[in-house]
């Protein structure tokens, strides 16, 4: 489970930007370097730069250098801490809607008489 605030903070925070996401999902296939990684995106390289660093600050991307070429590899566990968080909601939240569906039901069955 996430360990604090500040990190759920700092994993949502890399999760809200779609041009991360998609170098979280490119990730997922392999290892890249960051010349392969920005290639699809039409943005400057400070631009994936900061980018890159969220997803490091967030615990999601790890940085090698090979050379004069740095290597980034995704690091997944974060995103099962993030679905444990889902999680958590999306059981009160399904509590909360089995009481209404009873509730509806037995509202039903009393008009019916």
């Amino acid at each position: 489970m996430v360990n604090s605030e500040v990190q759920l903070n700092n994993l949502f925070s890399a999760l809200s930007d779609p041009t991360r996401r998609v170098m979280l999902e490119r990730l997922a296939t392999k290892e890249m370097s960051v010349a392969e990684l920005s290639k699809p995106f039409n943005i400057s390289k400070p631009a994936v730069s900061k980018h890159l660093k969220v997803l490091e600050k967030a615990g999601l991307l790890r940085r090698h250098v090979e050379g004069r070429v740095h290597r980034c590899v995704l690091v997944a566990q974060p995103l099962a801490d993030v679905a444990d968080w889902v999680a958590h909601y999306e059981r009160f939240w399904e509590a909360k809607l089995n009481q209404l569906d009873a509730y509806l039901s037995a509202k039903g069955h009393d008009n019916e008489s």
